[in-house]
């Protein structure tokens, strides 16, 4: 699959630091690669959305909007039931424009918290006018855009920063340098999510060869036995924590078919989950 350059192959003007786009799609997408140069403003408006990252994963419809950081991700796009098309209101901001308004601001960087890649937010009144007033933005000329767009990004920032506290913000500018422990965090993040090798080095930033060979070093198993546990562990809590049965979970678990499940669970735990459930 290709990897797709965000916003570059929008075709829009590379030397703003911030640029809209009003996206819109009549073609689903499948955990499509994207590589996204800028912080990015997803303000979903038809249509449904799932991305994952290195330490998080979201699925939002067009009751919330997504706040992505800059770097690999895998993005699925459905299509509203209704209407029938996809449709996001792109807001594109490089590093530089986050550190001009926290210094602008003088606002104080906190070293204590743990940092997403993603963050959700849901819609209110003012983030729909706010939106609203980014469309009529985009008819203007490029140096009026521009200018507008700095006030516009300090407006959305502001009124996030007096909800949400600045945790989301620092985030954006917080580059982990120990590497071993991003790609655990990676890993870790994406246990029960059902990605292939491929994807995973992808979210790694890794070929899949170096991918599989830092996996083994750092979990020492190779990463089908290594998931497979993790998932069948998560169906041990299902069947015992919440009562699910097993012709509930199987595909969730990642399985194509209900006896190759129980197959897998009587070879790790020595029992059949219906044995493990009433045990």
């Amino acid at each position: 699959m290709r990897t797709i350059t965000l916003p570059d192959e929008l075709s829009l003007n590379s030397s703003m630091s911030i640029v809209v786009y009003d996206y819109e799609s009549i073609t689903e997408i499948s955990k499509q690669q994207i590589l996204l140069n800028k912080n990015t403003f997803s303000f979903l408006q038809e249509g449904t959305k799932e991305v994952f990252f290195d330490d998080s994963t979201y699925a939002v419809d067009n009751s919330q909007f997504l706040l992505m950081k800059s770097g690999h991700c895998l993005m699925t796009e459905k299509l509203s039931n209704d209407s029938r098309y996809y449709r996001s209101i792109l807001f594109f901001f490089s590093n530089e424009v986050v550190l001009r308004f926290i210094r602008k601001f003088k606002l104080e960087i906190s070293v204590s918290r743990t940092f997403y890649s993603t963050y959700s937010f849901n819609y209110d009144s003012f983030i729909k006018r706010f939106v609203d007033s980014l469309l009529d933005i985009t008819k203007l000329s490029k140096a009026t855009q521009e200018n507008i767009l700095n006030t516009k990004f300090e407006e959305i920032m502001l009124y996030l920063v007096d909800l949400n506290g600045l945790d989301f913000l620092y985030s954006l500018i917080n580059h982990s340098d120990n590497q071993n422990q991003k790609f655990i965090q990676t890993i870790e993040s994406n246990r029960l999510n059902k990605l292939t090798i491929k994807e995973l080095s992808f979210l790694s930033n890794m070929s899949e060869s170096t991918f599989k060979r830092e996996f083994e070093k750092h979990f020492h198993s190779s990463p089908s036995k290594w998931f497979q546990d993790k998932r069948l562990e998560h169906s041990a809590f299902l069947l015992r924590n919440e009562s699910k049965r097993p012709t509930d979970i199987f595909e969730e678990i990642g399985y194509e078919n209900l006896s190759n499940f129980i197959h897998a669970f009587k070879v790790k735990f020595g029992v059949t989950p219906k044995q493990y459930q009433s045990s």
